[in-house]
């Protein structure tokens, strides 16, 4: 982005605390100085920390309401608190592959448990032959670059522009081959493109708030994305309902794992 006059600019607090520091750095490095910026979240979002960060960075901050369980603070920008725009990247080695990680992508740092019990239950009934997989909700990549690796023809997806970019750079970084896409579940693809097999942790949550529909799209829509005899494996806290939708959709499905805390299922297309 180039530098632009703006008149101010409005900061809404996400919930994850790195993910704003991003945002804070980003509108430091991207609007000229002292250009005037108002922060507003929810408490139980953390906006609270707002003014922690705002002080870390060397910007001074005022509160200026509070209500309702949300308070506003206002500062101005700074250019020589903002790092370089790479800063923001990490990279960490799980197991066989390198991953790329950006403050806001699922798991960012680490290998969320959900994923690790998919990949491990993966491991043994994916099977051998090359598939063309689905994965949907890629975040940092770690799924598709694991079947990937297997040989798999790989096509990942993420509402999130973030989640796109990390994916794109963990395939590159393994030296692995893929099609990422920007595309709320299925919205971005190709109009009747079908998969041998559809893979995903799905969100569920929307800042606080659980929010099942991304899930219900990812179920519900299954079958007009797969190919005859295609299967849907997905990984989901035990507690999630799923099993309604799952049987609605694709009629019988399978619990390949149970820890307790997440469960794998897996429904086949007829």
């Amino acid at each position: 982005m180039q530098e632009e006059a703006v008149p101010a600019a409005v900061l809404f607090w996400p919930k994850a605390l790195k993910l704003a520091g991003w945002w804070l750095d980003w509108l430091n490095r991207s609007l000229p100085d002292s250009t005037p910026l108002a922060v507003v979240g929810e408490h139980g979002g953390g906006v609270r920390r707002a003014a922690t960060m705002l002080a870390e960075r060397g910007m001074a901050w005022e509160k200026r309401d509070s209500a309702r369980r949300c308070s506003v603070f206002v500062s101005e920008t700074q250019k020589s608190a903002a790092p370089a725009e790479e800063a923001a990247w990490q990279t960490f080695g799980i197991g066989e592959v390198t991953l790329a990680s950006h403050p806001g992508v699922f798991g960012h740092g680490k290998v969320d448990e959900g994923t690790a019990l998919l990949l491990d239950t993966l491991e043994s009934e994916l099977g051998g032959a090359s598939l063309s997989v689905l994965d949907v909700g890629c975040g940092d990549g770690i799924i598709s670059a694991w079947l990937a690796r297997r040989g798999h023809d790989v096509t990942a997806v993420d509402v999130s522009h973030f989640a796109v970019e990390a994916t794109r750079r963990t395939l590159a970084q393994n030296g692995l081959e893929g099609r990422v896409l920007a595309s709320d579940v299925y919205a971005g693809l190709e109009e009747g493109e079908r998969f041998d097999a559809i893979v995903s942790n799905p969100p569920f949550h929307q800042e606080r708030n659980i929010d099942y529909g991304p899930a219900g799209r990812l179920i519900g829509q299954a079958a007009e994305r797969l190919n005859r005899g295609g299967q849907l494996v997905l990984v989901a806290n035990a507690f999630l309902p799923y099993a309604g939708p799952l049987e609605r959709a694709l009629g019988k499905f399978e619990t390949l794992a149970d820890n307790r805390r997440f469960k794998v299922y897996r429904a086949r297309k007829a």
